[in-house]
């Protein structure tokens, strides 16, 4: 009897174990997903590495901002187009390569956030120089962004678009 109290016991305490197992690693994936809740700042940081990358025209580092499954809708005078990530970076990069003087600025406001996302109004006011023409555009979105490896990043716009 004492050999069966003792198995019983030491099945007891395995399971104990593994119970204590799981429960540090839901304790881990807990502490994870808030580490992945987003806020303001990440926002707001979102929108200065978006200012700073378009300015010194780095796509890599642009591509970086915006998620593989982004999806940026565009809308001009009635026609709207849609881009995923790797159309809106080659758009990007042609624009950068035909024009020169190209600046960038972003402001957002209207910031909601929901656990790992974010959306807010977001306004982009870009100037370039082409065929010693210069162009300006402002494009008003309404933006949905998601932390991904701690920052945050676009995952979908839909925008507005004026030339100027």
């Amino acid at each position: 009897m004492k050999r069966l109290w003792g198995k019983s016991l030491m099945t007891l305490l395995l399971k104990g174990a593994s119970i204590t197992a799981i429960v540090a690693v839901a304790s881990t994936v807990s502490i994870s997903a808030q580490a992945a809740t987003m806020t303001e700042a990440l926002v707001q940081n979102y929108a200065a590495a978006m200012k700073s990358s378009a300015n010194s025209q780095s796509i890599n580092q642009v591509a970086r901002l915006v998620s593989d499954d982004a999806l940026i809708s565009l809308s001009r005078k009635g026609k709207s187009t849609s881009l995923d990530k790797d159309a809106y970076l080659k758009l990007l990069q042609n624009s950068w390569n035909d024009t020169s003087n190209y600046r960038y600025d972003i402001s957002v406001d209207n910031i909601v956030i929901t656990g790992d996302q974010a959306k807010a109004n977001v306004t982009t006011n870009e100037s370039w120089t082409k065929d010693g023409q210069q162009t300006s555009f402002v494009t008003t979105s309404r933006v949905t962004l998601t932390v991904s490896t701690g920052n945050a990043v676009l995952l979908r716009a839909v925008s507005q678009v004026a030339i100027n």
